[in-house]
């Protein structure tokens, strides 16, 4: 519906008020003025005043009276019609502003690694979607270098994953979660999969995918292999696109640490169910402990605040469960 964009604008600057307009309607609903003044909590000659300094601010008459009561002009029909949805987009405007201060609506801006991405933050936001349908989610899967920049340019409310060494502790908070493990992925008819007991070392036959030199899986991948006198892979593709990685392990015979959490996530039969299989060696391998990293002091909206709240009762509950273990 739409309705003269200068009427009610020009009659605010010339002095309107939204109760004058809330007894107009109730004389147009109820016919009566001495009805809508009762309606509106005020007497009938409150009313009448109301109304005439109503009509002094149109310039026009709205209403005209009868033995039985009371109509409107020509004027009164037009200025009735666009207040009721004046009023009505108001109640929605301070509605939506109701909710948006309760933090039950709004944008919430999310940094992850990728494991952790899966383990937290989609269970996070399924159930948030139920139980507050009205807030939106915008989530960055990252490195922790590229999330750190991000945390602090501000494009970003908080992320999981590490503080890296040299960012500036004063400014930012951290709530550690615990160690990224890590498991070796290859295709479900590799020739490892054979093997009634593959051993780490048997996996050094084959090339290996990757993260980039300097990424800190691939340095505790390597670390991990030093540790126990194994030399790192000769022949390395070197990749940060996970999609990339599972579609080389799917066509070829490479090897590929990811987050364990990844893996679980492709060879489950009620989830991904892909053509991959983890191997059984290295349970103990692991990216050391990530956590929950927030500018220190952050002014967060209502909505950013409520998930961080949630989702450190969730880390919370998941210690307390490790504990329990």
């Amino acid at each position: 519906m739409t309705h003269p964009p200068s009427t009610l604008a020009n009659l605010i600057q010339r002095g309107l008020r939204l109760p004058q307009l809330r007894l107009l309607i109730a004389v147009a609903d109820l016919g009566q003025i001495s009805g809508a003044a009762a309606q509106v909590g005020i007497t009938q000659p409150a009313a009448s005043r109301m109304l005439a300094e109503l009509e002094q601010t149109a310039g026009t008459p709205l209403l005209h009276r009868h033995p039985r009561g009371a109509g409107l002009t020509a004027a009164g029909t037009l200025l009735v019609r666009s207040a009721r949805v004046a009023l009505r987009d108001l109640e929605t405007a301070f509605a939506s502003l109701d909710t948006h201060a309760q933090g039950t609506s709004g944008l919430v801006r999310i940094g992850a690694v990728t494991g952790a991405g899966l383990e937290l933050i989609l269970p996070l936001i399924r159930d948030m979607r139920v139980t507050h349908p009205e807030i939106e989610f915008d989530v960055m899967v990252e490195t922790s270098d590229v999330l750190a920049d991000a945390l602090l340019a501000q494009r970003i409310d908080f992320y999981l994953g590490r503080m890296l060494p040299g960012a500036p502790a004063r400014d930012i908070t951290a709530m550690p979660i615990g160690a990224e493990p890590i498991a070796l992925i290859v295709r479900k008819d590799h020739p490892l999969t054979r093997s009634p007991k593959p051993a780490l070392a048997d996996t050094l036959a084959y090339d290996w995918v990757m993260q980039s030199q300097g990424g800190l899986m691939r340095h505790a991948v390597e670390a991990y292999l030093l540790d126990r006198d194994l030399t790192p892979p000769q022949r390395t593709l070197s990749t940060s696109s996970l999609v990339l990685t599972l579609a080389i392990v799917s066509d070829t015979d490479v090897v590929a640490p990811v987050a364990r959490s990844i893996a679980d996530v492709l060879v489950a039969p009620d989830r991904m169910n892909s053509n991959i299989s983890i191997l059984n060696v290295a349970p103990d391998m692991a990216v050391g402990p990530y956590a929950l990293i927030c500018r220190r002091n952050a002014a967060l909206t209502p909505a950013a605040a409520r998930v961080l709240n949630e989702l450190q009762t969730r880390i919370m509950d998941r210690a307390r469960g490790a504990a329990g273990d």
